[in-house]
Parts: C-alpha cells; structure tokens; sequence
C-alpha cells in the first residue's frame, strides 16, 4: 500500500495534513506508529470524524522513504484528485 505514494498527489507531515482534511481534500491518512502521540491525535481525531481510512505505519523512517522523501513523516494524506 505504501508503494503508490511516490506517485499520487499527498500533503506530507502533521501541519499540511491536517489542513487537507480539514478541507476535504483527503481519500487517506497514513499515521507513523513511532510518531509522538500529542503531535497526530489531533490528525487521527479528525480523520474519524471525516470517515477517512487510516492506515497506521511502523516508523517515521519508513513513511518518509515512501514519500520519497530523506527524513521520517509523522503523517502522509493521499488527496482527492
């Protein structure tokens, strides 16, 4: 599932995310598990309330690479097209 986000468009990082969603601009969330909890609760909570999946990721690191980008994400949305 990660593979295709070098390709689609996505807003990387807790601050662009939050503002998508709050624009409803977003299809889905991706959430770093090792990402601190007080930074992406406020993300996940809108994320429920807006009936957008969430897909929880294992390290910063590794949503970063799928990003294409050299440091770690606490968070990657996938927006509508």
């Amino acid at each position: 599932m990660l593979e295709g986000l070098k390709t689609v468009r996505k807003a990387v990082g807790i601050k662009q995310s939050v503002r998508a969603v709050k624009e409803g601009r977003v299809l889905r969330a991706y959430i770093a598990r090792d990402a601190d909890r007080h930074v992406t609760q406020q993300l996940e909570a809108l994320c429920v309330e807006k009936c957008i999946e969430v897909v929880k990721v294992n390290t910063m690191e590794e949503l970063g690479k799928a990003c294409g980008i050299e440091v770690g994400a606490a968070s990657a949305v996938v927006l509508k097209q």
